[in-house]
């Protein structure tokens, strides 16, 4: 199976300090839904695995979640795309869950409902170091996005050992199609 993980704030759509609280303030990042797209019509399983802390500070229901969930998915399905599958940690940070990254238990939960022993290799993409961070001990590919954080995080070197940074989702996308045809064919 052809698995891809992605974070969604800051990756796929606009991010903000203030949380995305609704549909309305969902607005995707110019090229990121044609990405998916693409990737898909490539054979490619997309995921999210987001953290919602903004559910834990009480500054959003699950109700608007869902909304900017569907959203989300019509709009990818608008441009021929979908996402397989959503996975998002509700959690505040002072829960101290294990499923809110940098911790790896969204990845984890990816794994089982999969039913992959592991995720080596798996491309997983983020914003930020602890996108990274969460993906890293299931041997996920890293890659790092200038988009949403990424940008002030990229040239600071400190990024996990073997990450790729990219420009936004579309670079990813055409890189990851690059790198598959070319492994098909030799």
């Amino acid at each position: 199976m052809k698995l891809l993980i992605l974070d969604r704030d800051g990756v796929i759509n606009e991010d903000s300090d203030d949380f995305i609280k609704s549909p309305d303030e969902w607005v995707p990042i110019p090229g990121s839904l044609e990405a998916i797209a693409r990737l898909n019509h490539e054979g490619w399983h997309v995921v999210v695995a987001s953290n919602q802390s903004g559910i834990g500070r009480g500054l959003f229901d699950m109700t608007t979640l869902n909304a900017i969930h569907r959203k989300m998915h019509k709009a990818l399905a608008a441009v021929g795309g979908r996402i397989d599958a959503v996975f998002f940690c509700p959690h505040a940070p002072e829960d101290h869950c294990s499923c809110r990254k940098p911790k790896p238990g969204l990845f984890h939960d990816i794994a089982r409902r999969f039913e992959l022993e592991n995720l080596d290799g798996v491309p997983s993409v983020g914003d930020s170091v602890r996108d990274l961070q969460a993906a890293q001990p299931l041997g996920c590919g890293l890659n790092l996005v200038r988009t949403g954080k990424g940008e002030r995080i990229a040239d600071l070197g400190n990024l996990p050992a073997g990450t790729r940074v990219h420009d936004d989702l579309a670079a990813f996308a055409d890189g990851l199609m690059l790198q598959t045809r070319t492994s098909e064919k030799a």
